[in-house]
């Protein structure tokens, strides 16, 4: 099996590629630089030309704009991007006649879940326009599935860490902060709650959907073993980094923030329908996240 993976560039896709790379997968990863193959998904030259002329069996398109922010100030980009890329690689699954194709959604499609963990049949409550994109990808490759036959499986992921990821991100800031001892700041007091895992685990999930028949045409809700308040989360980095850093319980930063965000997924389908179990605990994914930071060049 060789495995073309979009958007190969970002924390989860160089995770990826290096995850498969271990067990003897290859894998074309591609994205706008930084690979051997770079190009724009929205360009069908490249798309139906360049990628269409490699050789593959599967797809894992992760390629999307991620950054909330961005959406939300240019959202015709985020459709563009999110949606009429995705649009095109199920277009070329097709074409190629892929044993399978892996689209990554999100778990922001279900918004602030009333019910936790989340099931895969909660309802879709989307807030900004990546939600909103991710909700159409679902349902885009969904209706190949139908229409066409094609092998999709999707994956709704709650939040992922890892090495290369964003220096915004929460667990890369926690950890900087606390190798520097300086104070972490936890706004609602950290009372908010996910499910956090490292990349690894999804690598794991990617590869298990790739290689089972069970998971075609289905959706899975993916995180962490368990779910973690955002206080419980830096508690945890500071202890596993010695650090000394204080934590300063600040009010949320508006009224919206007031209610903690509550969500984390059930992960009764992947583990009964796949069989699947997670590779890293959410404290050796994070000493390995802290490995990698200090091995970085000091901001």
């Amino acid at each position: 099996m060789k495995v073309l993976i979009t958007g190969a560039s970002g924390m989860v896709g160089r995770n990826l590629v290096g995850y498969l790379d271990s067990k003897g997968i290859p894998t074309i990863p591609t994205d706008l630089s930084g690979w051997d193959v770079v190009g724009n998904l929205l360009d069908k030259e490249f798309v139906f030309t360049r990628l269409a002329s490699l050789d593959f069996d599967a797809i894992i398109h992760l390629a999307a704009i991620t950054e909330i922010k961005k959406t939300i100030e240019d959202p015709r980009l985020c459709f563009e991007v999110n949606c009429v890329g995705t649009l095109n690689m199920l277009e070329l699954a097709h074409r190629k006649k892929v044993a399978r194709i892996l689209c990554a959604s999100s778990a922001n499609v279900f918004g602030a879940p009333k019910v936790n963990p989340v099931s895969e049949d909660a309802p879709f409550d989307p807030r900004v326009p990546y939600d909103y994109s991710k909700v159409i990808c679902e349902n885009l490759a969904l209706s190949f599935h139908r229409t066409k036959a094609l092998p999709v499986s999707l994956t709704r992921s709650w939040l992922l860490f890892g090495e290369y990821d964003q220096p915004s991100r929460a667990t890369i800031r926690f950890i900087r902060a606390c190798l520097n001892d300086e104070p972490l700041t936890l706004y609602n007091e950290g009372r908010d709650t996910t499910s956090p895992t490292h990349a690894v685990n999804f690598a794991k999930l990617a590869v298990t959907i790739l290689t089972d028949e069970s998971s075609v045409g289905q959706a899975f809700n993916f995180g962490g073993e368990r779910p973690v308040t955002i206080r419980e989360l830096a508690e945890m980095v500071k202890s596993l980094t010695g650090s000394k850093s204080k934590l300063v319980l600040a009010p949320p930063r508006s009224e919206l923030e007031k209610e903690p965000q509550v969500s984390y997924p059930s992960l009764q389908k992947v583990t009964t329908l796949l069989g699947f179990n997670h590779e890293l605990s959410m404290e050796d994914g994070l000493r390995r996240t802290i490995t990698w930071v200090k091995g970085q060049p000091r901001p």
